[in-house]
């Protein structure tokens, strides 16, 4: 049988044929973390639809704050579906998943160090590798779970393979009465509900191409939690976004020394912030619509010591979004309707050197032109270096970078700026974000244990954040003069202890800095000099052990640690805080696999932030409890 597994890495593609591997090698001080399907399915919690404890309980740094995903204290992070690009400039819109976690065979974490190839949202980089098709022939997996909370719902994925063609399709559905987090420690209308799908179809007519589709379905249905005061007055907001993707991925091998790739692109992304019909003293609709359509294409060489790509991407976005506020009592405020659009034009080279058998260095630049409400270009040179010490086997790692993101397609105008004008604000165009940031780190195996130390620092200009109009509930992209980032990440996995135990660890420290006045956007009344971020956090540790028991049972405690976010404006933090889950799960037989799993086991309740997003306070989760039955089947 002829089988092309094409590893899609961020930074390295591996192309496997049959029993023959032809690859196209890549040694990066990429600063990554890697999360296996076992993984994501005995840790409690993480296999869930509006969970991303498969990253957080894995990364460093990554944490939910204000139900939105921060690693290395930024929320602008790119999604990758089977290296295909999810894009998406709205940073202050979304909040359900882009993917249900058991569609992932592997997730690829990155958070500093990146190839020349990648741009646009670089707070950190999630590739998500979903199942092929040619590792099942005519299997079905049924799951079902229930929980506290009326929580119920489950997926059903097929898949299977001939000599050259392979699919994987899935559908999901979920529901339950704790969504988003709340903003006080009682659950009041909080529902959520989900449907979704997902479809993946490689094909390889010769054996030296390979072609893949790739597409995606998502409809999430938010109500926007409330305190007791809200519940009394009739406050009945809801947040509804739709998410569509389509992609197309081809492979081609040129020689063993040669490859070429191109990625095409289509990503819808909705999201509707409706208020509802009695709610005072306005209300809100407010609904984005994002289009995008975009193209990678890389040409991968080899040759000696040298491993070059050179490449070429563009993507393009619409924007249509309406704005509608009205006074209650009284009557309409303002409705307008806004469309925009931007482009975004790429060219990319870089080339790693093996200097000797122990040094290697990468060097690459990415030139950018953005055309949107602003016109930018960006020329981001990058610089890397890996030391193999000797004897040791330890690796040193260093990178030096630019980058540059994009910025939001958000504007004020007519009605709506008048309005802002009303409530204390103007609007003046956001431009893109600019960051240096260098990492350097180590790496140490040490008798199959891997322990890794990287320091990094971010220096960001035009740093990209958000804030609310008044009470509106219209939130509004901004940029602050710039941000200082910085931190030192640890992470520890041991290998397989007395054949039952594997441990991991995930350790950071880190301060992240604000730098006033505002400098686009939303433009309000704010500090100057320095700040700390809402979403600073001194301490962040979590950790996983998975236990393989006798009688084919295993069992999987985590636990989280904060030291505490900003309290309001600080510089005082919230009190540190922890949590700890369980899950423990039985093979019943080939076919059938059973678990019990408990997030926040204790029940602790404690204040986690005091943003403004969705409600202004949000209180941690109260314990879940959930069952969940796997069972497969051939057809």
């Amino acid at each position: 049988m002829l089988h092309f597994a094409l590893e899609l890495a961020l930074v390295t593609s591996n192309l496997e044929v049959s029993g023959s591997v032809t690859r196209l090698n890549s040694q990066t001080a990429t600063v990554e973390t890697a999360v296996g399907a076992q993984e994501i399915l005995q840790t409690p919690g993480a296999d869930q639809t509006n969970s991303l404890s498969m990253i957080t309980d894995f990364t460093p740094g990554a944490y939910m704050v204000h139900d939105r995903l921060h690693m290395r204290a930024g929320h602008q992070v790119n999604w990758f579906f089977d290296g295909i690009p999810v894009v998406n400039t709205n940073i202050a819109a979304n909040v359900a998943p882009l993917i249900d976690p058991r569609n992932v065979a592997e997730l690829e974490v990155e958070r500093g160090g990146y190839s020349s190839q990648y741009g646009d949202r670089t707070y950190g980089f999630f590739n998500v590798v979903t199942p092929s098709g040619f590792e099942r022939d005519n299997e079905a997996n049924l799951i079902l779970s229930g929980g506290n909370y009326n929580t119920g719902g489950g997926q059903i994925n097929f898949a299977s393979h001939t000599q050259r063609f392979a699919y994987y399709a899935s559908f999901d559905g979920n529901r339950s009465d704790l969504g988003l987090a709340a903003p006080v420690s009682q659950v009041i209308h909080d529902q959520s509900s989900d449907l979704g799908g997902f479809v993946s179809l490689l094909y390889n007519p010769t054996p030296k191409d390979q072609f893949r589709w790739i597409g995606s379905l998502r409809g999430d249905h938010y109500q926007i939690p409330n305190d007791p005061d809200a519940q009394a007055a009739g406050i009945r907001d809801l947040d509804l976004e739709r998410d569509y993707l389509a992609g197309f991925h081809w492979t081609h091998t040129f020689s063993e020394d040669l490859l070429f790739t191109l990625s095409p692109y289509f990503h819808y992304n909705a999201a509707h912030y409706l208020s509802g019909p009695a709610d005072t003293p306005s209300i809100l609709d407010d609904n984005l619509r994002s289009n995008y359509f975009g193209a990678r294409f890389v040409l991968e060489a080899q040759k000696k010591r040298h491993s070059a790509r050179l490449g070429f991407e563009v993507w393009g976005q619409h924007d249509n979004t309406f704005f509608g506020l009205t006074a209650n009592p009284g009557g309409n405020v303002l409705s307008e309707t806004e469309r925009h659009w931007a482009n975004s034009n790429a060219l990319f080279l870089e080339d790693q050197f093996k200097a000797t058998s122990w040094l290697t260095f990468d060097l690459g630049l990415r030139l950018t032109h953005y055309n949107g409400l602003v016109n930018e270009n960006a020329a981001d040179p990058r610089l890397g270096a890996t030391i193999l010490i000797p004897k040791l086997g330890w690796v040193l790692h260093g990178y030096y970078a630019y980058y540059y993101q994009p910025p939001p397609l958000d504007s004020l105008e007519g009605p709506a700026l008048q309005f802002a004008v009303s409530e204390g604000f103007g609007f003046i165009p956001l431009r893109g974000e600019r960051d240096i940031q260098h990492d350097i780190g180590l790496t140490v195996p040490l008798s199959g244990w891997t322990l890794e130390v990287d320091n990094f620092h971010t220096s960001a200009r035009n740093f990209l954040d958000h804030d609310v109009v008044g009470d509106s509930g219209i939130f509004i992209p901004l940029t602050d003069l710039g941000a200082i980032i910085h931190g030192t990440e640890v992470t520890l996995r041991s290998p397989r202890l007395f054949h039952t135990a594997q441990w991991r660890i995930a350790y950071s420290n880190q301060i992240a800095q604000g730098i006033g006045p505002i400098t686009g956007g939303l433009l309000e009344s704010a500090p100057t000099g320095n700040f700390l971020l809402d979403h600073d956090q001194r301490n962040t540790l979590t950790t996983v052990l998975s236990l393989n028991l006798p009688s084919r049972t295993w069992m999987t405690p985590a636990y989280q640690f904060g030291s505490g976010f900003l309290n309001g404006n600080g510089p005082a933090h919230l009190p540190p805080h922890s949590t700890f889950d369980l899950s423990i799960g039985k093979t019943i037989s080939e076919n059938l696999t059973i678990s019990a799993n408990a997030v926040n086991i204790a029940n602790t309740r404690y204040l986690l932030d005091t943003s403004n997003t969705f409600g202004g306070t949000h209180f941690i989760n109260p314990r879940q409890l959930y069952g969940e039955v796997r069972y497969r089947f051939r057809y």
